[in-house]
């Protein structure tokens, strides 16, 4: 007998957050500090739970909105779960960005939902000239993102994205200098030729008298030459080289 289908669960914005709320903590909501979460508006839904809940939502895009407005931390993670990249707007995409008060909203909307979009690019370049902290992590978030989902896009947008990096890289914000250095390692990670790029701007980037960008290269440089890394750069190269 063949295996029952599950069908998302049809529910409205309401019941989404009765359901978040029944599985919240008060022990997870009171950690969150500790991560630099600010637990203002937040129940205390470890993550896994958000992500159950919304695999099992699914992919329910009228229910977004009403999520994020509700201003509630872990109903802002469960729009990367339930909204639809395809139907998102630039507009909606900025909207979101600019209320981003804190790195995990940040991060789990740039990496589950914005990176699927077909407006990520050029919501980069717009992010990253921002001034805003968590708008312009938002910049490099999406482009780490991309570098690793992002399996089809030639090497020249990320090739753009490392310039991107190099102007970015004296910015002091330590969300943002942290975001900076996660998109030159995700970039270096691809390909041969993107990590022999990423290298020598990481080892330029060592040598900066100014303390943040020199952080960020040696950063970046610490990962970059790993064997791991160099191991995996070399099979991914390989494996796209027999693909053409």
């Amino acid at each position: 007998m063949p295996a029952r289908k599950t069908t998302p669960d049809q529910i409205d914005a309401p019941q989404a957050l009765a359901l978040l709320k029944a599985a919240a903590s008060a022990e997870h909501r009171a950690g969150l500090a500790r991560y630099g979460i600010p637990d203002t508006h937040a129940l205390g839904v470890p993550m896994r739970e958000i992500q159950a809940l919304g695999k099992r939502i699914g992919r329910q895009p009228v229910l977004a909105q009403p999520l994020w407005d509700s201003g509630i931390y872990e109903a802002r993670l469960l729009v990367a779960f339930i909204a639809d990249p395809a139907q998102l707007t630039p507009t909606r995409m900025d909207r979101w960005c600019r209320q981003f008060d804190n790195w995990a909203v940040c991060d789990t909307l740039c990496l589950h939902l914005f990176d699927r979009s077909p407006h990520a690019w050029g919501r980069i370049d717009a992010w990253a000239r921002k001034r805003g902290e968590f708008e312009k992590r938002a910049a490099f978030a999406l482009l780490a993102g991309l570098a690793v989902h992002d399996r089809h896009t030639p090497d020249a947008p990320f090739r753009n994205g490392l310039a991107l990096v190099d102007a970015a890289a004296g910015d002091e914000r330590n969300f943002v200098s942290k975001g900076v250095s996660w998109a030159l390692r995700a970039i270096g990670h691809r390909n041969a030729a993107l990590h022999a790029q990423a290298i020598a701007l990481a080892t330029q980037l060592a040598a900066s008298d100014d303390a943040t960008r020199r952080w960020v290269g040696k950063d970046a440089l610490r990962d970059l030459s790993r064997v791991a890394v160099r191991t995996k750069v070399a099979k991914a190269t390989k494996g796209r080289t027999k693909k053409t």
